[in-house]
């Protein structure tokens, strides 16, 4: 084995990168800059972005407005952050929790979003799993089956 081969465990465990293969960075294959505004959000903001708008829902929304205990109703939160979601993003683009981490959701012209994949991301995106399956480009299934990606502002 030569010093520039990498090992053998290296391939599997590293990932493809560690193989020595440059996928580019993401947003490269969607013609996106890399760095600032316009390209591809990270997973930080994304998940930060969240976390913002479920404690939103659950705290300020679900417990404070409707005076309902989240352990009760379950389901509550749930509809509370697809019913927010649904209506912020459809007309702004973007959450609170979007709007504070810097980040928007955008149609892949680089436009808002219309409003039928906009339901067809929330639907998904609350489920969950979908949103866990994702590709270089940091697009979940939800992402890639109503045609949007979440960019930086």
């Amino acid at each position: 084995m030569s010093s520039k081969e990498p090992r053998w465990t290296q391939t599997w465990l590293g990932g493809v990168r560690a193989a020595g293969v440059d996928l580019g960075y993401p947003g490269q294959r969607l013609g996106l800059p890399e760095e600032g505004s316009g390209s591809i959000a990270g997973w930080g903001r994304r998940i930060g972005a969240l976390v913002i708008d479920w404690v939103i829902c659950t705290w300020a929304v679900v417990q404070l407005l409707l005076r309902m205990n989240p352990a009760e109703s379950p389901w509550a939160p749930m509809a509370v952050f697809a019913v927010q979601y649904l209506i912020l993003v459809g007309f702004m683009g973007q959450t609170f929790g979007h709007r504070l981490m810097g980040i928007r959701v955008a149609a892949m012209d680089g436009g808002t979003p219309r409003w039928l994949p906009v339901l067809v991301r929330t639907v998904l995106l609350c489920l969950v799993v979908p949103a866990l399956i994702f590709d270089r480009d940091h697009r979940g299934v939800h992402d890639r089956a109503s045609n949007t990606m979440v960019v930086r502002m």
